[in-house]
């Protein structure tokens, strides 16, 4: 597993994290959601939702890696959304993510 990913798996095992698509869109609209990981290949649909939707409520987005790469991170299989839901992680991820060529980072 890419080292850029492991600070996911920490995550998901502490019980920070929330995937799926509408359970990150609650989170989301919640502002439980601390940053918002959105993999590269969604379809163009998906990433304006969750683009728009992010941007209205101020969550962080980052976009990036494919939904293998993101489920293998997190012990589960393919994954294309997951949210961060405590703070510390959500910083620790975006310092790892945010230097890395694969990822498109928005704000």
């Amino acid at each position: 597993m890419n080292n850029e990913l492991s600070g996911l798996g920490l995550a998901m095992r502490a019980g920070k994290m929330v995937t799926g698509d509408e359970l990150v869109l609650k989170a989301v609209r919640s502002r439980e959601a601390k940053l918002v990981v959105l993999a590269g290949d969604a379809s163009s649909n998906t990433q304006k939702k969750f683009r728009d939707k992010c941007a209205s409520y101020g969550i962080p987005l980052l976009i990036g890696f494919d939904r293998e790469r993101l489920g293998a991170s997190i012990g589960k299989p393919e994954r294309l959304v997951l949210a961060l839901t405590e703070q510390g992680f959500a910083d620790m991820i975006r310092r790892k993510l945010g230097t890395t060529s694969e990822v498109e980072y928005i704000e």
